[in-house]
Order: C-alpha cells, then sequence, then structure tokens
C-alpha cells in the first residue's frame, strides 16, 4: 500500500482493529466491535492483521500487543486501548474518546 492507498483508507473518523491470526481475544472483539460501529454513522471500522505485511503500521502505531483498537482522525491517532472489551464498555469508550476529541 502506498502513501495514497493509506491516506485514504484512513481518511476521516475511524476504528482500526488490530488482530493477529489465531488470537482468541481477536475473534471474539471483532464482531463485537462490528456491531458496535455498524450502528454509528460517524465512525468507519478498518481491520488490520498483525503481520510481516503490516509490520511498517504497527511499529509507526506503537502496536505491541493484539488485539489493540486505534481511533484515528485522518490518520492520526487519538486514543487506543488493548485487549477485549465488552460491547458495553466498548460503546463508553467510543463515545468518550470521540467527545474528548470533538473538544480539542
Amino acid at each position: 500500500m502506498n502513501q495514497n492507498e493509506r491516506q485514504e483508507r484512513f481518511s476521516g473518523l475511524c476504528c482500526v482493529e488490530v488482530s493477529g491470526e489465531g488470537c482468541a481475544a481477536c475473534l471474539t472483539l471483532m464482531p463485537v466491535l462490528q456491531d458496535v460501529i455498524a450502528r454509528r454513522e460517524d465512525l468507519k471500522l478498518i481491520h488490520v492483521e498483525a503481520n510481516e505485511e503490516n509490520k511498517h503500521l504497527l511499529t509507526a502505531w506503537e502496536v505491541d500487543r493484539v488485539p489493540t483498537v486505534l481511533l484515528m482522525d485522518g490518520g492520526e491517532i487519538f486514543a487506543r486501548c488493548h485487549g477485549y472489551q465488552p460491547e458495553e464498555i466498548l460503546e463508553i469508550w467510543i463515545d468518550a474518546k470521540l467527545e474528548e476529541h470533538r473538544k480539542r
């Protein structure tokens, strides 16, 4: 993925889910996160696999464990959380972080 493709993919408000193959917490988190984001119009969900192909992204984003959820605006990270989170907690976290971000 070149710089232009990356800018296009991560443009606007994004929720980026970084997971690893065979990670039980990652496999459990993804459908929960998909449900949460599907109910929102202000955020798009992007999945990034933690593998050799995406190593440059993981390094740039300082992702050192999976699952990691990043909230981004225009490719800039403004919030992150790690590990499995239940649906209610994810919704509260996303709402709070978006509100903080909009006040900046």
